[in-house]
């Protein structure tokens, strides 16, 4: 099943958590600018084809607590711990805002330097509580986490199917790092 999220496909919304209470309610973390609208897209589906149809969503700390109306008991939400659900593209909103972006349209994409020296691919978006990080691919080997933040990526074109990063910016040259590479002394 194709994830990338172009047109068509399908982008991922939410992954399933623990479940909550004993009639069938899952924890559930979203990846929708607004949590509670996770049911506003129509069924989700599974990888594996399963659909699911959001019944009712509340906020619980950082997750929300849905109702799934093929949930119906504790041992089938257990079940489903670490789901991830998607909905098709054509069921998101097309007019986005300026400098916003669905992660699906950016994992892929190449990332260039400020020179224009590629140096590799955004391979995932993550956010473990204090914001956007993407993870690049670098084309030398290994991956980079940098922030998601106009600073550190300072331009996406994704019709060009790539994103500039600030070098210095997103840590990746610059200062002590380029000193300690070169055989520079530590301070």
């Amino acid at each position: 099943m194709n994830t990338s999220g172009k047109s068509g496909e399908l982008v991922q919304l939410a992954v399933i958590g623990a479940a909550q209470g004993l009639r069938g309610e899952v924890k559930v973390k979203t990846f929708t600018g607004d949590p509670l609208a996770l049911g506003d897209y129509g069924p989700l589906v599974t990888q594996d084809g399963r659909r699911f149809t959001v019944l009712q969503v509340r906020p619980a700390k950082n997750l929300v607590v849905a109702r799934l109306a093929e949930v119906t008991d504790r041992t089938a939400a257990e079940a489903l711990n670490g789901t991830a659900l998607f909905v098709a593209r054509s069921a998101l909103p097309a007019d986005l805002d300026e400098e916003e972006y669905y992660h699906a349209d950016l994992i892929g994409l190449a990332v260039v330097d400020e020179t224009g020296a590629r140096l590799g691919k955004v391979a995932a978006l993550h956010n473990f509580g204090a914001g956007d990080i993407l993870e690049i691919a670098l084309s030398a080997g290994g991956a980079a986490m940098v922030p998601f933040s106009q600073a550190a990526v300072p331009e996406i074109d994704v019709t060009a199917g790539r994103l500039r990063v600030d070098s210095i910016a997103a840590g990746l040259s610059g200062g002590e790092a380029d000193e300690e590479q070169a055989g520079g002394e530590e301070r």
